[in-house]
């Protein structure tokens, strides 16, 4: 079984787990996520592979990681993710990239990504829930960081931290690539 086949039928599992553990109907989890009905059940019976986006919004709607959603090994306390098995959830041609390196219910969802943006390339993301916070390390290169319509540079060395509740961007408008972490801590769903 590949790598993609293991997490479609992770996502699938965990969803409707998740799900259920919240009392949401297909309907209520739908309409919170803003994503079709017709594509939660695809995804519930993992007939498809949703975008990241969507596996972003679904997550958010039911307070939980997008590690724990794609979780296909339950294991112990420590857990260790080896390099070959950071899930990379989106990439352009041009060879941009993002990488979930580690995740945990702390005791919201806490996320740990690994970026790559080339020159010209940019990821915009849709708000997430109030209470969202994203902390973002430069490891190279010079980050465009648009949050609410506002361009902020953030150079190489440099960290930023934001309310993640509204749109927001992360851009590459130099001329090598950038490099940088990033964390997100996201609200628990009452």
């Amino acid at each position: 079984m590949s790598d993609l086949d293991l997490l479609t039928q992770s996502l699938a599992r965990n969803v409707k787990r998740w799900r259920t553990e919240r009392g949401f109907t297909l309907e209520a989890l739908a309409a919170r996520a803003g994503v079709s009905r017709g594509m939660l059940i695809q995804i519930e019976q993992a007939r498809t592979n949703p975008s990241l986006g969507t596996v972003v919004k679904i997550g958010d709607a039911l307070g939980v990681s997008i590690t724990t959603l794609l979780d296909y090994e339950q294991g112990p306390r420590v857990r260790i993710v080896p390099a070959d098995q950071a899930v990379r959830l989106w990439h352009t041609d041009a060879g941009s990239y993002n990488r979930l390196l580690a995740g945990t219910e702390a005791p919201g969802p806490l996320e740990m990504w690994d970026w790559r943006l080339m020159p010209g390339d940019g990821s915009p993301s849709d708000p997430h829930p109030a209470g969202t916070v994203e902390l973002v390390h430069v490891l190279s290169g010079d980050l465009t960081l648009t949050v609410d319509g506002v361009d902020h540079h953030v150079p190489e060395g440099a960290s930023a931290s934001f309310e993640a509740d509204t749109p927001h961007t992360y851009g590459n408008q130099g001329e090598i690539p950038v490099e940088m972490v990033m964390a997100v801590s996201v609200p628990l769903v009452h």
